[in-house]
């Protein structure tokens, strides 16, 4: 095997990361001869391969390969390719290792496509080697959705090289197919760029659609406002000739997204509407992903862009809390306040929750309101069914209901969970006795209440703590930092790889917001930024630098009932008639 010019190593390409400039893109246009087919019967006979960038040859790999099998004379015939030929090439397990190294980083180019890369996964998997799966692009395809019929009829290689004037005449020996399709590939780029795509995206894009998708004359026009954007991590806006905010977003890398708002790829109309009002476009480049995604959140919450879909209710948020009265009651409410239970993301989820609570709360169900000297009034039909107590018609009185209120609140507060052990118990009591869909009703409701019991605890948990650091790998030997005040993020930084993170701790520790808790579960922080930063903490393999005062949970949260509910949910679907054991 013969590398020549070898090539420089180049990052390799992410596309998640939308907008690549075509001139920055590494193509490796590869052409493979085989003994037939089938990559399932066959094996390959000969690689050749170009890179190219920005319309320069950086390199060339050819080379033989030993098949292992007999090739077919018609093969022979085809490409020239004789078995004393390939008698002493190297195995393909011999370079596979080198043709996947010329290939890191770079967009994978054949004449139909998916007959080379096929063969070279078939070639991995039998050598036990990880495919590294490079985006592929078909010059067939592409070509296909950029000529008419009219003016190329064939889409082989041969008549596109002798459409476009090729200097390279395609004879089915690797190397020389590959030249051939180097040259072709350049012609065809240079027709897709009068589509107006201008990045690895929208073409990769064009050749999965068959069809051409071109960016709108807005979308062209309003290209510019990307060129200031810096490839760092933050938030973008949108703004309007007025200085409106119409959009916000976050991104690892602000140029590469911004820039893809205004290629062929950006089809949403909603999105599109947006940038026919846009005049530029405002960044704020963070620390890392975790300060860009709560910057994004306070922005929209601040700004309420109308091309934001959460803009709508920012922050919004329902909570279940006992009224202040003699005789408290439960309500569904939209501003948090000690005893509360919560947050939910609808009045609707509130609401059920509720419902289920009375079922395991023995606090009233009426809406009235009720004098702590209640007057004689004829009770209700929840007295006569065994309900109620009555406090209404003075059956009742404060001391007597005072337990119920305290009963709620140790379950809100993770310090009893009989209420929902009771409902359990009462689940499977229906289901012993054959009242399935009873039972179902009340294992969804203990469910829902659990689940809201087990999220109230941890976010309130971590509101509550005056001071918290976390540190994350940063994936380059580095760390990202983090210092979280009652539920609010109040600084953010790195410390890359070599300098010592604690004095950058330190520094973030001293510099950091002042942040006031306001009553309420969680102190007054927003509900979607308290569940951001505790996801975060707890997981990514974030370690826990500072806590004041020590982070701790309830002991007798709701996560371990809502798991036994949803094991009876799946043993009812398994059996019909049983529940799991009760947690322990």
């Amino acid at each position: 095997m013969t590398p020549r010019s070898p090539a420089p190593r180049s990052p390799q390409l992410a596309l998640d990361e939308l907008g690549t400039p075509l001139r920055e893109v590494s193509f490796v246009v590869l052409d493979l001869e085989t003994t037939g087919g089938s990559h399932q019967r066959d094996a390959i006979t000969e690689v050749g391969a170009v890179k190219v960038r920005g319309g320069e040859r950086l390199g060339e790999l050819a080379t033989l390969v030993d098949p292992g099998v007999r090739v077919p004379a018609d093969v022979t015939r085809l490409t020239g390719i004789t078995n004393a030929m390939l008698g002493g090439a190297p195995p393909i397990g011999a370079v596979l290792p080198s043709v996947l190294d010329f290939l890191s980083g770079a967009v994978l180019v054949a004449h139909n496509a998916p007959f080379d890369s096929g063969f070279l996964r078939a070639a991995c998997a039998r050598s036990e080697r990880a495919w590294p799966a490079p985006p592929v692009l078909c010059t067939a395809r592409l070509a296909r959705a950029v000529l008419p019929r009219t003016e190329c009829p064939s889409m082989r290689l041969g008549a596109l090289a002798a459409h476009f004037g090729c200097t390279t005449t395609p004879d089915h020996r690797a190397l020389t197919d590959a030249r051939a399709t180097v040259e072709v590939l350049h012609h065809l780029l240079e027709r897709v760029g009068n589509l107006g795509i201008q990045s690895l995206e929208e073409l990769l894009q064009l050749v999965k659609d068959r069809a051409p998708h071109r960016p709108t004359a807005t979308q062209r026009r309003r290209r510019h406002l990307a060129n200031d954007v810096p490839s760092a991590p933050g938030v973008y806006l949108f703004r309007d000739a007025n200085g409106e905010v119409l959009y916000a977003g976050t991104s690892g890398d602000l140029q590469r997204r911004v820039r893809s708002y205004f290629t062929a790829g950006e089809r949403r109309r909603r999105v599109r509407d947006m940038l026919a009002q846009a005049e530029r476009v405002d960044t704020v480049v963070c620390a890392h992903a975790l300060e860009a995604s709560v910057r994004e959140l306070r922005l929209i919450a601040a700004h309420r862009p109308r091309y934001n879909r959460r803009s709508r209710n920012p922050g919004r948020a329902w909570w279940v809390a006992p009224t202040d009265e003699a005789f408290p009651r439960l309500s569904v409410v939209a501003t948090p306040r000690d005893g509360a239970l919560g947050p939910f993301g609808s009045q609707r989820a509130a609401s059920e929750v509720l419902d289920a609570a009375l079922e395991a709360v023995p606090l009233r169900r009426c809406t009235v309101r009720i004098p702590r000297r209640a007057p004689s009034a004829t009770p209700c039909a929840l007295h006569e069914l065994g309900r109620c107590a009555a406090p209404c018609a003075g059956l009742q009185q404060v001391e007597e209901y005072a337990p119920a209120v305290g009963a709620w609140q140790d379950l809100v507060d993770g310090r009893d969970d009989t209420p929902l052990r009771a409902l359990a118990a009462d689940v499977e009591a229906r289901a012993a006795d054959g009242r399935y869909e009873a039972a179902a009703r009340l294992r969804d409701r203990l469910a829902a209440l659990a689940s809201g019991v087990d999220r109230a605890g941890t976010l309130a948990g971590l509101a509550a703590l005056e001071e918290v650091v976390g540190a994350r790998p940063d994936g380059r030997g580095g760390w990202e930092l983090a210092v979280v005040r009652y539920g609010r993020l109040a600084a953010a930084g790195n410390a890359p790889r070599g300098v010592r993170p604690m004095p950058v701790v330190e520094a973030l520790r001293e510099g950091a917001q002042t942040v006031l808790p306001d009553p309420g579960p969680l102190r007054g922080a927003p509900a979607e930024e308290v569940r951001l930063l505790y996801r975060w903490l707890t997981g990514g393999g974030t370690r826990l630098v500072h806590s004041t005062p020590e982070w701790a949970e309830p002991a007798h949260g709701g996560g371990a009932w809502r798991n036994w509910a949803e094991q009876a949910r799946q043993a009812a679907q398994r059996t019909g008639d049983h529940a799991p054991d009760e947690p322990r």
